[in-house]
């Protein structure tokens, strides 16, 4: 009785470029997935931080409105009147514009570039290359 040896059959050319292309791609779909992961992250602090700062510029148009009809009756009074009341509400639509704001601008910060991406996008040449940093 005879037992067969295993046959091991050295890769073909073609199916060595075959397997490079197809890690190659591999590669690829893997770093734009995670590229668009990162940027979600970053697209949502921004949508966040300029919706803010658009309702805060919402609220420094009713500031201006506001501190005209306050002007308004400052100059038609003489007294304490309603006027102080126009007035104290468009101090506190001031406050809560310019607390808006610093927040949009706090969430504009967080703001970042996809680093991993960038990182690993970098390694790519010099793995082609043969050389593993």
């Amino acid at each position: 009785m005879s037992e067969r040896q295993p046959v091991t059959e050295d890769p073909t050319i073609g199916r060595l470029v075959a397997d490079v292309t197809r890690d190659f791609s591999s590669l690829v779909q893997h770093e734009i997935q995670l590229a668009k992961s990162e940027l979600k992250v970053s697209v949502r602090a921004g949508g966040i931080g300029a919706a803010l700062l658009a309702v805060a510029a919402f609220i420094l148009l009713l500031v201006v409105i506001l501190a005209s009809i306050t002007i308004g009756f400052f100059l038609t009074m003489t007294g304490l009147h309603p006027a102080w009341a126009f007035l104290i509400v468009t101090g506190a639509y001031l406050l809560l514009a310019l607390l808006l704001a610093f927040i949009g601008i706090r969430r504009f910060r967080k703001v970042k570039a996809p680093q991993r991406t960038i990182a690993t996008a970098k390694q790519i040449p010099s793995t082609l290359k043969g050389k593993v940093e």
